[in-house]
């Protein structure tokens, strides 16, 4: 038997983590969250072979010859989280206006694998990324799948779909001269028959979903958070021509008839919520709807557009409007019973800070154990993944997280993080 404490096992990581060589790994867990159940479990062993788990166990199960023990004893192991709100290749900040002007693919895809590193360490083994810059993510997703990058588990939309003039469109505040006149293959579209395309299009290069901006935004350079931007049709067809072709649809939507159209039309997720009504709530109960809240951009905007010059003078009465509603919609939500699955929108905030999400949602009321769970289960659920992720369950891949102590008596521990392991691969010990 070979038994090693956690910290050995950073010599068993170079650069691209290196798979354990053993029989079993046996993971004693002081507290188990699984993902599942209502309450911890107390001393259990979770015992991985390769990249999945093929047992959990009630004690501390004693090692063969072979065997690796990894001892966790005094901490709470939980499912990797998973956060459904990422943009990997952005980071908000006084230059972001002028990037697109001056960065290239490579520069986004190799600013995407940094913070894909950093995102990975502070607990989360998979990520949506709703949204990018020339399909950035998509190349990440290979490569971290390759083990050429350390990083996440990434389902990618590639770039967001968005119509002229949308929040997404990325000449918005260019010189006329520069704005040109982007269309389907560009994320840009204007019809059904164009919307159509450009799903088709996001299909064909990779992507594993839809992304669209139901309406405005805040850090566009255009006037409006809230405006509804695609019209019914276009939204129908968005949504049928994606889950024609076996892709789920994520909705960026502030305002409230934009979430109206989205909901009806049948998308899989509302992302931000920010103006959502009684109605609005009512209808993504019946059509099953996840909510994804974001209340960390919601805070980092409100809390930027109140210091003087740090967002430019069109964003801010739009971040001071959107930042002050989404906390109390997110209460609303919760309490009426909306499926709720976790979301940062990090590269608003600061990537690898994607745990402060939990505490902000139990600071609004949520229970530690339901915000743990809109980030494994339910967030495994919205993406379409749990049979292979979202709980700590015979079958699933070895996706682990720890932190010290007890983290449904203290929500803050989540930003401890002292373990981390993906498909069965230790990268922070």
């Amino acid at each position: 038997m070979k038994l090693y404490p956690a910290p050995f096992l950073a010599a068993l990581v170079v650069g691209a983590a290196t798979t354990l060589v053993s029989a079993h790994t046996l993971v004693h867990v002081g507290a188990l969250i699984d993902g599942v159940a209502s309450t911890p479990r107390k001393q259990m062993t979770i015992v991985v072979d390769g990249d999945r788990i093929v047992a959990v166990q009630a004690g501390y199960t004693p090692a063969t010859a072979n065997d690796t023990i990894i001892d966790l004893t005094a901490d709470t192991v939980m499912p990797g989280w998973i956060d459904c709100h990422v943009h990997l290749d952005f980071q908000q900040s006084p230059t972001t206006y002028s990037e697109r002007f001056t960065m290239n693919p490579g520069d986004y895809a190799l600013r995407a694998a940094y913070n894909a590193k950093k995102t990975l360490l502070a607990g989360f083994t998979t990520v949506r990324n709703v949204g990018d810059t020339a399909n950035s993510t998509i190349a990440l997703r290979s490569a971290i799948a390759a083990g050429w990058v350390v990083g996440p588990r990434i389902y990618t939309a590639g770039r967001t779909i968005t119509t002229t003039g949308g929040h997404a469109d990325a000449t918005n505040g260019a010189s006329v001269r520069l704005m040109g006149d982007p269309g389907p293959m560009e994320g840009v579209i204007n019809g059904a028959d164009e919307a159509r395309k450009a799903v088709r299009e996001h299909y064909k290069e990779g992507a594993d979903l839809i992304k669209i901006t139901a309406t405005g935004g805040v850090l566009d350079l255009s006037p409006n958070a809230a405006n509804a931007q695609f019209t019914p049709e276009e939204m129908r067809a968005i949504v049928e021509t994606a889950h024609a072709y076996g892709l789920k649809v994520a909705a960026h939507a502030h305002g409230t008839e934009g979430m109206k159209r989205a909901v009806e039309a049948g998308v899989d997720s509302i992302e931000h919520g920010t103006f959502m009504t009684d109605e609005v709530i009512a209808l993504m109960k019946q059509h099953g709807t996840y909510y994804v809240p974001t209340l960390s951009a919601g805070r980092w905007v409100l809390d930027k557009a109140r210091i003087p010059g740090a967002l430019p003078a069109m964003v801010v009465p739009k971040a001071l409007l959107v930042g002050a509603a989404m906390r109390g919609t997110f209460q609303r939500a919760d309490q009426a019973g909306v499926k709720i699955a976790f979301g940062t929108d990090q590269g608003v905030a600061l990537h690898g800070d994607n745990a402060l999400e939990f505490v902000y949602m139990v600071e609004e009321g949520m229970a530690p154990m339901k915000a743990i769970q809109s980030a494994t289960i339910e967030a495994a659920k919205l993406i379409g993944a749990d049979k292979d992720l979202g709980s700590v369950e015979a079958g699933k891949y070895a996706d682990l997280v720890a932190v010290p102590g007890d983290v449904l008596t203290d929500i803050k521990l989540v930003m401890k993080v002292s373990f981390v392991m993906k498909g069965g691969v230790v990268y922070k010990p």
